[in-house]
């Protein structure tokens, strides 16, 4: 089976059943997306395919066919960060950073369909990704911060 993932194409000898979390931390080694829930209730192993916002958890390989998968490894560099990670620095959102990664990754997509969300469209956008810290006022900052970035502002 082939994987496309961050530009990267893979081949992998697994079953098509696998959830794609398991295959990306398992047999690539790409450990961004997190292992939270297994049901796709948390967050925590989000993942873009073809630029949706997808829980790899409950992602079986053998669905993905010829889509691009990206992973928080594949949305910016610590050089060149994505406005979005950028944002999260900025607002010091991470505490424990566990649900991180998926966060990101779900503001990302979000913010693609969703270039001027208002507070409510953020947080509706937002409340599936789990913060057992709490730092949900700094997330809806970050991402009201990262739109006006990717708008020029």
């Amino acid at each position: 089976m082939e994987l496309s993932v961050n530009g990267t194409s893979y081949s992998l000898d697994v079953e098509e059943d696998m959830p794609l979390l398991w295959a990306l931390r398992d047999e690539l080694g790409i450990t961004g997306p997190k292992y939270g829930c297994g049901i796709a209730q948390c967050g925590a192993c989000t993942v873009h395919i073809d630029g949706q916002a997808v829980r790899s958890c409950q992602m079986p390989v053998g669905d993905i066919g010829n889509a691009e998968i990206t992973t928080i490894e594949g949305l910016g560099t610590p050089e060149a960060m994505h406005a979005v990670q950028q944002a999260w620095v900025d607002h010091q959102v991470a505490q424990c950073g566990y649900c991180q990664s998926g966060q990101i990754m779900q503001a990302a997509a979000f913010l693609e369909t969703h270039p001027e969300p208002s507070d409510e469209d953020i947080d509706r956008a937002m409340s599936s990704n789990l913060c057992r810290c709490g730092t949900y006022p700094r997330i809806r900052a970050a991402v009201k911060t990262a739109a006006a970035k990717l708008q020029g502002a």
